[in-house]
C-alpha cells in the first residue's frame, strides 16, 4: 500500500511540474510580492520526506498478490522454545510478574535487594516485632505494596540492626537532658527569687520615703507656732487618709473583677483543654482504624497477587497474542500518521503554488481589462473629436459617426464579457448610489461620462493590487485611532469604505466632544415638531433638487428623504443665525451616505459649518465666501502663473466655476470616486484641503485649457472640465506634493486682508446706494411738487 500511494504522489508532483508557466509581463511581475520560486521549478527534498521512499515492492504486487490466499495472523508463542517447554513457561510468567511489579510500583527491586544485602535471625525479628509495634507496621505497608510479604522481617531486621547501641546512645542522652531541666529549674528558682528581692527593694523604698515624708510632716507640726497653723496640717492629713483609703477601695474593687475575670478565663481554658483532650482521642482512635483498615488492604492485596501467579496458560497466550496485536497496530498507525503528514506538507506546497498562479492570472486580467478600458476610452475620444468636425465631413460620414456614438453609449460593458472574468465591471450605481454614467441631456456630456467611467475603472484595476491591497491592511492595523502623522499620510490617500463611517465618526467626535449634550438631537427634533421654522419651505424645496444622481434621494419616496429633511430641520433650529443656506443639503446629503445614521450627520453638518468654515461663510451675505475666491486667486497667481495670465487675457473670472465648489466642497462636480477621498481628509485637516484639490483640477487639466482660445469656448469647457478626471490618485499627487508649501499661516493671513478689503467695498458700496437712494427721493419729490405747481396754475 505504500508503495502505491507514494507512486500516486510521484505522479500527482511530475504533473503539476509539467503544467505550462504562464507569461508574466513586466508590470505584473512588478507588482508581484519578492518571494522564491514557485512549486513547479522546486523539486523536493530529504528534508520534506517524512517516510523513506520505497523504490521497490516489499512482496508480490499485481495480479500476483490478488491471487495468492489471505496472510494468517502471526502466532502468539512462536517464539517459544518446544524441547523445554515448562522452563519456557516459567519464564514467561517470571517475565509478566516481574513486569506488572515494575509498572506496579518503582520501589519494589530497590526494596527487596536491600532485604536481600541485610540478612537476619528470627529472635531478632521477634525482639523488634515486641519493642517496634508501630514503625513495623509501616514498614510492612510500605513493603506489601512493593514485594511478598515473606520480606518483611527481613528488611525490619535490617532497619534495626544497630538496636543496642542505639538504646545506649539513648540512655546517655537523658541524663544529658535530665541534667539540663535540672539546671534550667534552678535558673528559674533564681529568677524567682531576685525577683521578689527586687519587689522587697521597692516595698522598703517606698516605706522609707512615706517614713521620711511622716518625720516631715511631725517636724512641721513641731515647729509650728501657733495653734491654728497645727490644726490646718492635722486637717491636711485628714484629707490625705480618706483620699488614700477611697483609693484603697478603688485598688479592691480593681481587684474583685480582675479575680472575677481570671475565674472565667480559668474555666474557659478548662472547658478547651477538654475539648483538645477528646479531639484527641477522637484522632487516636481514626488512626486506629486507619491501621486495621490498611493491614486489610494489604492482606487483600496480597491475595490478589497470590491468585495472579495463579493465572492459567491459556490466559497468558491470549494476552500475549493481543500485545503482539496491539504492537502491529501502533506500527500501522504511526506509519499512516507520517503518510499523513507527508500528504498535508505536499498538498500545502501544491496549494501555495496554485495561489501564486492565481494571483498572477488575476493580475494579468487586471492588466488586460485596463488595456481595454484604455483602448475603449481612446476610441470614444477619437468619435468625439469626429463629432466635433462633424460639419466639415460628408453627410454620409456625419451619419456613420452618429450612428458609432449611439452604439458607444449603448453598449453595455457587462453583455461583451459574460463569459470572461470581470474584477471590477462597470455597473449602473456605485457602491454609495450615485449613477455611475449620469444621463445627460446632452450628448456630448454622455459620451464625457462614458469616457471618464472607462477611464476611472482602468485606474482602479491597476492600482488594485499595487496600492489599494496594501491600504487595507494598514488600515485593518489602526483598531485605536490618535492623531499622527501616519493617520494624516493614510486619511490623504482616502479611507476605505468599510473604515469610513467609524473615521467619520472618530473626527466629528474630536472636535465637538464638548458640545454634544444627551439627547440634545432629540430635543430639536421636538422643537421642530412643536414650532415650524421660517426656512422650512425653503428646506422642502431643495429636497427634491438634492443629488438628483443618486438613486437614494432620486425620488421623494426614498428613504433617506425624511432623514435629510429632519436634519437640515435640527440644524436651523442649532444655528439661527444662518438657519438654512443653498447648500447646506448636499453637505448634509453626503454625511447621511456615509454615515447612516441621522444623528451623526447632523453633528458632521455642525463640524462642517461652525468649526471647519470660517464666520459667515453661509451668512445671507456670503462674505467669507467671497473672501475665499479673492485669496483662490492669489494662489491660482501664484502655482499657475501662465494659467492665470490666460485666463485675464481672456477676461474669465474663475469665480463663477470654483464659487460652487468651496460651497459644497466640490459635491456635484466631481464623481463620488474622487468626492470622497477629498472629503476625508477636509473633515481631519480642514478648508485648507479645498484650496489645493481647487489648484489640483485646474493643474490637471492646465494644457487642455491653455490649448483654448476663445472665451465662449473656454467657458464652455470650463463647465464640464471636471468630468474629465478619471485618475484621483494623480489628483491626489498634484494636491498634496505638487502644491506644496501650502501653510495655513498665510491662508489665514490672506483671508483677513481680503476680509477687510471686501468690507470696505462693501461700505463705500452700501454708501453710495443710500446715497443714490435719498437722490432720487429727493428727484421724485421735485417732480411732484412742479406738478402740482403745474395744476395750480392752470386752476
Amino acid at each position: 500500500m505504500m508503495y502505491w500511494l507514494q507512486q500516486l504522489q510521484m505522479k500527482r508532483w511530475a504533473f503539476c511540474n509539467t503544467r505550462p508557466r504562464l507569461p508574466v509581463d513586466s508590470m505584473t511581475a512588478g507588482a508581484l510580492p519578492a518571494a522564491g520560486p514557485l512549486l513547479g521549478d522546486t523539486i523536493p527534498t530529504e528534508g520534506d520526506e517524512f517516510l523513506p521512499p520505497v523504490k521497490t515492492p516489499t512482496d508480490v504486487v499485481g495480479l500476483k498478490a490478488a491471487s495468492l490466499p489471505a496472510p494468517q495472523l502471526p502466532a502468539a508463542l512462536q517464539n517459544i522454545s518446544l524441547k523445554h517447554p515448562w522452563t519456557e513457561l516459567q519464564n514467561t510468567i517470571y517475565n509478566i510478574c516481574g513486569s506488572r511489579q515494575l509498572l506496579g510500583n518503582g520501589r519494589s527491586i530497590s526494596s527487596l535487594e536491600e532485604c536481600l544485602q541485610h540478612p537476619g535471625t528470627p529472635e531478632e525479628e521477634q525482639e523488634i516485632e515486641g519493642e517496634a509495634e508501630c514503625p513495623a507496621r509501616e514498614q510492612a505497608q510500605e513493603e506489601t505494596w512493593a514485594g511478598p510479604r515473606s520480606h518483611w522481617p527481613r528488611k525490619a531486621k535490617w532497619l534495626n540492626s544497630g538496636f543496642p547501641a542505639f538504646v545506649e546512645g539513648l540512655a546517655r542522652e537523658r541524663s544529658s537532658h535530665e541534667k539540663v531541666a535540672v539546671l534550667q529549674q534552678q535558673v528559674l528558682a533564681l529568677t524567682e527569687e531576685v525577683k521578689s528581692q527586687k519587689e522587697l527593694v521597692k516595698l522598703l523604698h517606698k516605706a522609707l520615703e512615706a517614713a521620711q515624708q511622716e518625720k516631715r510632716a511631725s517636724s512641721t507640726y513641731l515647729t509650728a507656732a501657733e495653734d491654728q497653723d497645727r490644726l490646718e496640717l492635722v486637717r491636711h492629713k485628714v484629707r490625705q487618709i480618706v483620699e488614700l483609703s477611697h483609693r484603697v477601695e478603688a485598688l479592691e474593687t480593681e481587684k474583685k473583677e480582675l479575680e472575677q475575670g481570671l475565674a472565667l478565663r480559668d474555666s474557659r481554658l478548662e472547658e478547651l483543654q477538654r475539648h483538645v483532650q477528646l479531639l484527641m482521642d477522637k484522632n487516636q482512635a481514626k488512626q486506629q482504624v486507619i491501621l486495621k483498615l490498611t493491614e486489610q488492604v494489604v492482606l487483600d492485596l496480597s491475595d490478589e497477587e497470590q491468585e495472579a501467579h495463579a493465572v492459567p496458560t491459556e490466559t497468558l497466550y491470549k494476552q500475549q497474542e493481543e500485545m503482539e496485536h496491539l504492537k502491529d497496530d501502533l506500527d500501522a498507525y504511526r506509519t499512516q500518521n507520517q503518510f499523513l503528514n507527508s500528504e498535508i506538507h505536499q498538498v500545502t506546497k501544491l496549494w501555495r503554488s496554485v495561489a501564486e498562479k492565481e494571483k498572477v492570472l488575476l493580475m494579468k486580467c487586471a492588466r488586460l481589462q485596463a488595456c481595454t478600458c484604455q483602448a475603449q476610452t481612446k476610441y470614444l475620444l477619437l468619435l468625439r473629436k469626429l463629432q466635433e468636425g462633424s460639419p466639415g465631413l460628408a453627410s454620409g460620414d456625419a451619419e456613420v459617426v452618429r450612428s458609432l456614438i449611439q452604439e458607444a453609449l449603448q453598449w453595455d460593458a457587462t453583455e461583451e464579457v459574460e463569459e470572461a472574468l470581470q474584477l471590477n465591471p462597470i455597473s449602473e450605481y456605485d457602491d454609495y448610489g450615485f449613477l455611475t454614467i449620469p444621463e445627460y441631456e446632452v450628448e456630448d456630456w454622455k459620451l464625457l461620462a462614458k469616457i471618464q467611467a472607462l477611464e476611472i475603472r482602468s485606474n482602479n484595476l491597476l492600482s488594485h493590487v499595487v496600492a489599494e491591497k496594501p491600504l487595507l491592511e494598514r488600515w485593518a492595523g489602526m483598531t485605536e485611532l490618535s492623531p499622527s502623522a501616519e493617520l494624516k499620510g493614510l486619511i490623504r490617500c482616502g479611507i476605505p469604505m468599510e473604515h469610513r463611517p467609524r473615521v467619520w465618526k472618530w473626527i466629528v467626535s474630536q472636535h465637538l466632544c464638548h458640545r454634544q449634550p444627551a439627547n440634545h438631537y432629540k430635543k430639536l427634533l421636538h422643537q421642530c415638531e412643536a414650532t415650524d421654522h421660517p426656512a422650512s419651505r425653503q428646506i422642502e424645496l431643495d429636497l427634491s433638487r438634492t443629488l438628483t444622481n443618486n438613486r437614494h434621494f432620486a425620488s421623494p419616496t426614498s428613504q433617506l428623504i425624511p432623514k435629510l429633511r429632519r436634519v437640515l430641520l435640527a440644524f436651523s433650529w442649532q444655528n439661527p443665525a444662518i438657519g438654512y443656506c443653498q447648500g447646506l443639503n448636499r453637505l448634509a446629503a453626503i454625511a447621511l451616505l456615509v454615515l447612516e445614521e441621522e444623528e451623526s450627520a447632523f453633528w458632521c453638518l455642525v463640524h462642517i459649518v461652525e468649526n471647519l468654515m470660517p464666520a459667515d461663510y453661509y451668512s445671507n451675505t456670503l462674505i467669507a465666501s467671497q473672501v475665499d475666491q479673492r485669496v483662490f486667486k492669489d494662489f491660482l497667481s501664484e502655482k499657475l502663473p501662465r494659467l492665470m495670465a490666460h485666463f485675464e487675457q481672456h477676461r474669465i473670472d474663475v469665480s463663477l466655476i470654483t464659487f460652487n465648489w468651496f460651497l459644497v466642497a466640490f459635491v456635484d462636480s466631481l464623481i463620488s470616486d474622487i468626492l470622497l477621498p477629498i472629503w476625508d481628509a477636509f473633515l481631519y485637516e480642514g478648508t485648507k484641503v479645498i484650496f489645493r484639490y481647487a489648484l489640483a483640477i485646474f493643474k490637471y487639466n492646465e494644457e487642455a485649457i491653455l490649448r483654448i482660445h476663445d472665451s465662449m469656448e473656454l467657458y464652455q469647457y470650463l463647465r464640464f472640465f471636471t468630468r474629465m478626471i478619471g485618475d484621483g490618485r494623480k489628483l491626489m499627487s498634484i494636491a498634496f506634493n505638487d502644491m506644496n508649501p501650502f501653510p495655513m499661516k498665510v491662508l489665514r493671513n490672506r483671508r483677513t486682508m481680503h476680509r477687510a478689503q471686501l468690507e470696505a467695498e462693501l461700505s463705500e458700496l452700501e454708501r453710495i446706494k443710500a446715497q443714490y437712494v435719498k437722490e432720487q427721493a429727493e428727484h421724485v419729490g421735485w417732480r411732484l411738487d412742479g406738478t402740482v405747481s403745474e395744476e395750480e396754475e392752470e386752476t
